[in-house]
């Protein structure tokens, strides 16, 4: 046997309208629904059903689509996150690579763009920690963000930092001005022999060590170039001296060579006359064409005062001379400068003379 519902939709929303429209004339909610439904002729519990569907169909959708934009924010804050963490990773990466090929500009003076692991990681938070905050960069790079803030608390004040480093800032601006001095000619060895001379005490390790983080070197000989195709037909003037370039005094052996210089107007040669006892330059001389006359000329300049010109090749001969002389530290003589050599070798003379 089958039931027919006999209220309609419309006597139902009635119903259900009126226990909330006169819900406060009575003492509670099952009473307004008691008294009603005797009115509509069916029972309390009915009436309290239907009151049941009609609240769970006004907030079922609410509800869920409050459940709905809860975790669409949270899906687009994860997202964000991810997009923000690759953009982290794809930037370090390329910035790492950077410094490995030695390209990495520089963000303050003195330091290398060839930077070890932990001081990559900084330079590239300070390089970034605007644009993806530091937080994040820190937590993508696996580095605790204390780490950091010390490292910029450094940064803000050099007395924070340690003896070492306040120590190695110094060393380093010595080293800079002795390498500046030679040219960029000295390596660590010449450059730490230049320190011991002026009363610097650096090892010879922490020298090696600040050059290489500083990015300095000094100039290796290269490939040879062969400039001259010598005739093995041709007569070869005598060896005078049987390769003996060992000199226990001065003035006792000049040596001459010559080299070019290739300027906008062609080549310009110079001719050096080279005392083979310290190896000090005692004449030179200039010209554009590669003769006899001009290696003569330098040997000519050896016996009298040098009188440097206002050619622009000249006067940066002149400047080189001064320091290759009164500068240049040189190996084979002790790495002292040729001048203080000769100085030392008449200073013996003369004690040997006072002694007699």
């Amino acid at each position: 046997m089958t039931t027919r519902n006999k209220f309609s939709p419309e006597v139902r929303e009635r119903a259900v309208r009126m226990v909330g429209e006169h819900r406060a004339d009575y003492g509670s909610e099952w009473a307004a629904m008691t008294s009603i439904a005797a009115k509509i002729g069916c029972t309390a519990e009915t009436l309290r059903r239907w009151c049941r569907e009609e609240a769970s169909r006004r907030t079922g959708p609410t509800a869920l689509v409050g459940q709905d934009r809860d975790r669409l924010k949270l899906l687009e804050r994860e997202v964000k996150e991810l997009r923000r963490a690759n953009e982290i990773l794809r930037k370090a990466s390329a910035y790492f690579a950077q410094a490995e090929l030695g390209s990495v500009p520089r963000h303050a003076p003195g330091m290398a763009a060839r930077l070890r692991p932990r001081q990559m990681v900084m330079a590239f938070i300070d390089a970034h920690a605007k644009e993806l905050g530091i937080e994040p960069i820190c937590r993508e790079l696996a580095i605790a963000p204390s780490s950091y803030h010390e490292h910029a608390s450094r940064l803000a004040d050099p007395d924070k930092r340690s003896a070492r480093a306040r120590r190695d800032d110094e060393i380093k601006a010595q080293i800079g001005r002795v390498h500046e001095a030679s040219f960029g000619l000295y390596g660590t060895r010449k450059v730490w022999h230049q320190l011991r001379r002026e009363g610097i005490k650096v090892a010879k390790c922490t020298a090696e060590r600040l050059m290489r983080a500083m990015g300095l070197a000094g100039i290796r000989r290269g490939k040879t170039t062969i400039t001259t195709v010598s005739n093995p037909k041709a007569p070869c003037p005598l060896d005078k001296v049987n390769r003996e370039f060992r000199i226990n005094r001065p003035n006792a052996l000049w040596v001459v060579d010559f080299t070019y210089v290739h300027t906008w107007t062609g080549f310009v040669y110079v001719a050096f006359v080279i005392d083979a006892f310290a190896r000090r330059i005692v004449g030179w001389k200039v010209s554009r064409s590669a003769t006899a006359g001009f290696v003569l000329d330098a040997l000519e300049k050896a016996n009298h005062a040098r009188r440097p010109s206002a050619s622009a090749v000249e006067m940066a001969t002149l400047r080189w001379v001064d320091w290759f002389n009164n500068h240049r530290l040189f190996g084979p003589i002790g790495h002292i400068s040729p001048t203080e050599a000769e100085a030392n070798y008449y200073a013996a003379i003369d004690n040997l003379d006072m002694v007699a």
